[in-house]
């Protein structure tokens, strides 16, 4: 069955932003880190960032400045739901999200296996004022 491939926990190689124009953007940087999970259960979750945010100047998760909550949202992407696999996509039934707007709604993802990767990516959608697709590689975590 395909939804087995994804069982498992994948850590991120590359976030990638492809406008219809050709050119390709690294919002967050070509080290961005995050993963993505896929349980036996029909959940997945999925986390990414830009690595090396700045950190709050205050120790309370509540008390960040307006900047820092800015800053640190612009560069972070979080949410969790269940999963289907119907055909060459996958689709992830939001649940809860970091992005109050995809609460509720199916957001459907291509999919490729190559060897220990999997890639993700989007139709394309409207990001950051402009039409493009997000293309996410993934390589699967090996158990220790």
């Amino acid at each position: 069955m395909k939804t087995d491939l994804f069982i498992g926990t994948w850590r991120l190689v590359s976030f990638e932003l492809r406008r219809e124009d050709g050119r390709v953007v690294y919002p967050f940087g070509k080290d961005a880190v995050g993963y993505i999970m896929y349980n036996k259960d029909g959940y997945m979750s999925v986390a990414f960032m830009a690595s090396n945010r700045p950190k709050f100047a205050s120790g309370d998760i509540l008390r960040g400045t307006i900047d820092e909550k800015a800053s640190a949202a612009e560069t972070y992407v979080s949410y969790c739901g269940r999963y289907e696999v119907k055909g060459d996509k996958i689709i992830h039934h939001i649940e809860v999200s970091f992005y109050p707007n995809w609460i509720g709604v199916k957001q459907e993802r291509f999919y490729k296996f190559k060897g220990d990767q999997l890639t993700l990516s989007t139709p394309t959608m409207l990001i950051d004022g402009v039409q493009q697709s997000a293309h996410l590689v993934w390589e699967r975590v090996k158990s220790k």
